[in-house]
């Protein structure tokens, strides 16, 4: 199957877009209230902000999804970090279907899911809908509810040690993706680097 990534990437939505278009109130608040509790540290702000590479990730989410509410307000500030990257956003319940056939996992439509795209949108590789420290935690918790609520917010200025390792585990990723665009042979010759 081969998916027009440029056509897509240009569907999706800005976060705040997406939000406007997608969220009720109650789960706008609730986005906002991750995304104030939450923050990137000075390295990962220096790191972020040091990427040379144009990077497109378009992430399929849900406004209701408490995944999403706890890991989509994550790639807002790493977005906001860095010159060179763009993330955007398509609602599951509205994205093509040959997309959302494409990038399940475990077989099942999750979210949030995100392709990293090089700055022609060729695929760089796929990642979601949780990140290890996520499955970690709800693997020691199993027998609970199975989907996460969205609330996991620490004490003020403080994020909790789950959601401080989720948060690093996606810069880790946006910085995989960025060094796959930067020794990339056919990059390097394009940019003479």
């Amino acid at each position: 199957m081969s998916l027009n990534w440029p056509t897509l990437f240009a569907s999706g939505l800005s976060y705040e877009d997406f939000l406007a278009k997608y969220a009720n109130d109650n789960q706008k608040e609730r986005w906002n209230t991750k995304h104030q509790a939450i923050s990137l540290s000075e390295a990962q702000k220096s790191l972020l902000a040091s990427f040379t590479r144009e990077m497109h990730v378009l992430c399929l989410a849900g406004a209701w999804c408490g995944d999403c509410v706890d890991q989509c307000p994550m790639l807002q500030l790493i977005e906001a970090a860095s010159p060179n990257i763009t993330v955007r956003y398509i609602d599951r319940d509205d994205a093509p279907d040959d997309l959302k056939e494409a990038i399940k996992v475990c077989g099942g439509n999750r979210v949030p899911v995100t392709v990293f795209l090089n700055e022609d949108d060729q695929v760089t590789g796929m990642y979601g809908d949780r990140t290890l420290a996520k499955y970690r935690d709800m693997v020691e918790k199993l027998g609970g509810a199975a989907c996460s609520t969205g609330i996991s917010l620490g004490t003020a200025n403080q994020m909790d040690p789950l959601t401080s390792s989720v948060l690093a585990e996606w810069v880790d990723q946006f910085e995989r993706h960025q060094w796959i665009c930067r020794t990339s042979t056919r990059l390097r010759e394009k940019h003479g680097d």
